[in-house]
């Protein structure tokens, strides 16, 4: 199986879990930044959390900073008037990747699902945390169990390079001055090729992203390959569970030569048909050696896995049809030992205090109508995003709130379901 991996060495990367480590660590380098901040957010509420980054942004253009920060418009479509105009008045450019569109054209599934941010070009973030208070600990009993890293090298550069790619079509239509962390990234790429540097650490990390183009499958690729060639252990942590038929074949093809497969699900998803549609997958998966923990806590926002002690994702991408057939997802994939050791230790935590390990015998029997009903979910689940291909698509559209300018400019950042 070929996979469109680019992997880079000499990086440093630090894991991140839910949003009381999250925010303060992208907050601090906000806080530091010099030239530029990229942020890419599926949601932004105006909460505690979202009026407290939307202060650290303004703080930062006061600074001569550039700030972009897009959104996506079906997961944030509440934001005021007068926290856009904040924003905007301090010179933040905020973008709104589909703002809310016609339902007859179904835009809504596709989604800027992905969580990045940039700072510098030097550091930064990626994984499953929205900008939301219900990231924090402190939220009660409905606040998300999730991950992000940290990361310095250079794989950052390619980072920064595709989050700038995103804005391109908004620049050009703007006619924005380049921000100065590009140039001062082409010096040092010069710098590097011309002189030895000292690299932060010896973890090497892909950036792996998923758009209706030209990378449909690399996530969900790189996940099947890992699994393929796992020799020992599989841990996966994912908030919704029901993925196409080769990754399940070769999940239980890893149980059934001999690897500990685990899977970490949610107990009680958000989407009631998730759990219509995966729990119908749990007797053949568990007969063939896998072993399912349905984590109990609070509210699983999972997207993370360990393989082997060695590989690593952690990300935007669900391990469903909206994440693997449809939305805009970027991970990173991490071969690093102390990085893997770290996460599989945090996931074994919560396998030992927050999860319930299923059995056969505690599931309900499988009677005729439940395996009707069970199917049903999951054929309609799996099959929905080529369904789509027959429906009216005219492109997506970034909307632009720049300095009391709203601009609306097509965009090739999805490129329809219906083929290049």
């Amino acid at each position: 199986m070929k996979t469109n991996v680019e992997w880079t060495s000499g990086n440093r990367v630090h894991l991140l879990e839910n949003g009381d480590s999250y925010f303060p660590a992208v907050l601090d380098a906000i806080d530091a930044a010099e030239r530029e901040v990229l942020i890419e957010t599926f949601i932004l509420f105006e909460d505690r959390v979202g009026r407290d980054l939307q202060q650290h942004l303004i703080n930062a253009t006061a600074r001569g900073v550039a700030v972009d920060l897009m959104v996506d418009g079906f997961g944030s479509p509440d934001l005021s008037n007068d926290f856009i105009s904040a924003l905007t008045d301090a010179g933040v450019r905020l973008h709104v990747y589909e703002p809310t569109p016609p339902v007859r054209q179904l835009k809504p599934l596709r989604r800027l699902h992905r969580k990045i941010v940039v700072v510098d070009g030097q550091i930064a973030f990626v994984g499953g945390i929205n900008f939301s208070e219900d990231h924090l600990e402190s939220f009660g009993a409905r606040a998300k169990q999730d991950y992000a890293v940290r990361i310095e090298g250079p794989v950052v550069e390619r980072i920064h390079s595709f989050a700038g790619q995103a804005l391109a079509p908004v620049q050009r239509r703007l006619k924005m001055e380049r921000p100065a962390t590009c140039e001062a990234s082409q010096v040092v790429s010069r710098v590097a090729a011309s002189e030895p540097q000292t690299l932060p650490g010896s973890a090497e990390v892909a950036f792996v992203s998923r758009d209706n183009r030209h990378h449909r499958t690399d996530i969900e690729r790189a996940y099947r390959m890992a699994i393929r060639t796992a020799r020992d252990t599989v841990f996966i942590a994912n908030a919704y569970f029901f993925p196409g038929y080769r990754l399940l074949r070769d999940l239980r093809r890893a149980a059934s030569r001999g690897v500990t497969v685990q899977l970490i699900l949610p107990n009680d998803p958000d989407v009631r048909i998730a759990r219509v549609a995966a729990r119908l997958l749990y007797e053949s998966l568990i007969k063939d050696g896998v072993t399912i923990h349905e984590y109990c806590r609070r509210d699983m926002h999972c997207k993370v896995a360990v393989v082997d002690g060695i590989w690593s994702t952690v990300g935007s991408t669900n391990l469903d049809p909206l994440s693997l057939a449809l939305n805009l997802e970027a991970n990173v994939l991490i071969r690093d030992a102390e990085f893997a050791t770290t996460l599989q230790r945090r996931l074994q935590r919560l396998i030992e205090h927050d999860c319930e390990q299923l059995k056969p015998d505690v599931l309900p029997r499988l009677t005729m109508w439940r395996y009707l009903t069970g199917s049903l979910a999951y054929h309609v689940s799996r099959g929905f995003p080529r369904w789509l291909r027959v429906l009216p698509y005219s492109g997506a559209r970034i909307r632009s709130f720049v300095r009391g300018q709203r601009i609306d400019t097509p965009t090739a950042l999805d490129a329809s379901a219906h083929g290049d």
